[in-house]
């Protein structure tokens, strides 16, 4: 599909292990070895037409999850994505997952392990990106904004000053780093979010702020591969972007998003 559609680079960044019971991540480290096997296999057979990386999109929750590093130096990936989908609470049991495809979910978490201290909640989540990219360095950071997919401002809305303030310290930590921000644009074409992660409103501040990005459909399925490109592409052009990142065998390069 990648070929068909195009594509000449296709990374693979399924979910690093974590360790509890679940339903999104690989297996076990037996079976993260059998991926990256696998994708290495994909990268000699097609390497003729389509250069091809391994990733991991890696789950950041402190005190629980393993380091960036480890997954790295197992098996050697070519770059990492670090994300957060599940929110600690310190002294209190369990975890705010706010990913899926569920609302309820994402209240249930909200109700048990921050008592629908949604201020508390939001906070504690935009305090472990950063805390993931000051302690593991990743490469890319995932759907920056995403606690606000099952949100729907109905317990915080985005112009809120607090919330405001908890990107602008996220941003400025950025721009001090050489992370990537990864535009991602599943929210949209799945029907969960009304914007892109991250949103216009960031992502303007992103463009002033000189802070380099990358596109992402985060597809989970063969046919979403290029999901809303071109209306994002047109979102860049718009704010004012001209590059993004891509990952080549001599490592990060700029490509031109457009002509004009």
């Amino acid at each position: 599909m990648a070929i068909n559609k195009g594509f000449d680079t296709l990374g693979f960044s399924s979910h690093a292990p974590v360790p509890f019971k679940n339903k999104f991540a690989i297996r076990d480290e037996e079976k993260l070895l059998e991926y990256a096997a696998e994708i290495r296999q994909l990268k000699e057979k097609y390497r003729n037409s389509l250069n091809i990386f391994l990733s991991l999109e890696i789950d950041y929750i402190p005190g629980i999850t393993q380091d960036f590093k480890y997954f790295k130096d197992l098996v050697k990936l070519d770059y990492t994505i670090g994300g957060v989908h599940l929110v600690k609470n310190e002294g209190k049991h369990g975890l705010w997952f706010i990913d899926g495809p569920l609302q309820a979910t994402y209240d249930k978490g909200l109700r048990d392990v921050f008592d629908d201290d949604i201020k508390k909640g939001v906070t504690n989540y935009w305090e472990q990106i950063r805390e993931m990219i000051t302690t593991q360095n990743p490469d890319i950071i995932a759907h920056l904004d995403k606690i606000k997919m099952h949100n729907k401002n109905r317990f915080f809305t985005e112009d809120e000053p607090w919330y405001v303030d908890q990107i602008d310290r996220t941003l400025e930590l950025i721009s001090h780093t050489k992370c990537i921000v990864e535009v991602n644009t599943r929210g949209i074409y799945k029907g969960r979010s009304d914007e892109l992660f991250p949103g216009k409103a960031a992502l303007k501040k992103i463009y002033e702020m000189g802070i380099p990005i990358t596109l992402n459909s985060d597809a989970h399925k063969p046919e979403e591969l290029s999901a809303y490109f071109e209306e994002a592409r047109q979102i860049f052009k718009d704010i004012g972007f001209r590059y993004l990142k891509l990952y080549t065998a001599d490592g990060w390069e700029d490509t031109l998003i457009c002509e004009g």
